[in-house]
């Protein structure tokens, strides 16, 4: 049986793409901060779906989310690295440090510590999928996201350098740019938004499509970029945001 692990699992896309890939007969590994969280959407998929509490941005629980995963199930075929927090709204100049860091521990240090540990994993292997989550603020700008925007640049750097380093041994690394999405995160961005005196339908205004997007139209992109695209498929940035990035 092929199998797949997701960090950032219990959250509306990483759920999302948990199920697809357990329809197309993954055994599926959860992975979240939130453990209880990550438990439920387990418990949801069915066996052989399994949970995992870990931060990702710590070595030791990323070291035993993959040791879990090698016990559970033998191999990775798929990761989906995807753990990510979108910080406070705030201009540069007043811009908490300590969040700034925590941005980055999670969205690029969490992605990288995953590779590291997931990629010796597929070259044994000899072969595996991986999908690093962007966003469309990893190509272009947004005012008052400075480390959100930073550290998801940052991941299409990440994406592009690892899938040179990795071509021949089989495996595939590619970058997922979501736009805005009805998720936790998109919801507390409005939060954020409305307690500043900000209006939040100006993110709408600005899609193409009039909408923002749902987690299971980006896990549709996910699990077929991690499941079933073609071997020649590797080094892509994947933007799935309604035109919001066109030029």
């Amino acid at each position: 049986m092929r199998s797949a692990v997701i960090t950032g699992g219990a959250g509306g896309i990483g759920a999302a793409t948990a199920e697809r890939l357990a329809e197309r007969g993954y055994a599926v590994l959860v992975v979240d901060r939130d453990g209880e969280a990550a438990e439920a959407v387990a418990h949801r998929i069915g066996k052989p779906a399994t949970a995992i509490a870990a931060d990702v941005a710590d070595e030791a629980d990323v070291a035993g989310y993959v040791a879990a995963a090698i016990e559970r199930y033998g191999r990775i075929d798929a990761f989906f690295n995807n753990a990510g927090i979108e910080g406070d709204i705030a201009h540069v100049e007043d811009y908490p440090v300590e969040t700034f860091d925590r941005v980055l521990a999670v969205n690029l240090r969490g992605a990288f510590l995953g590779l590291r540990h997931v990629v010796p994993v597929m070259r044994t292997q000899g072969e595996g999928s991986i999908l690093n989550t962007a966003s469309q603020a990893g190509v272009r700008g947004v005012p008052g996201l400075s480390a959100y925007v930073a550290s998801k640049h940052a991941v299409v750097g990440l994406s592009r350098g690892v899938a040179l380093e990795v071509a021949k041994a089989g495996i595939r690394v590619n970058c997922l740019c979501p736009g805005p999405t009805n998720t936790r995160m998109m919801d507390d961005i409005k939060e954020a938004v409305i307690a500043a005196g900000g209006d939040p339908q100006n993110f709408v205004d600005r899609m193409p499509v009039g909408r923002f997007g749902e987690p299971a139209e980006i896990a549709d992109v996910a699990a077929w970029a991690l499941a079933d695209a073609p071997g020649f498929l590797t080094g892509a940035v994947l933007t799935v945001d309604g035109a919001m990035t066109t030029p």
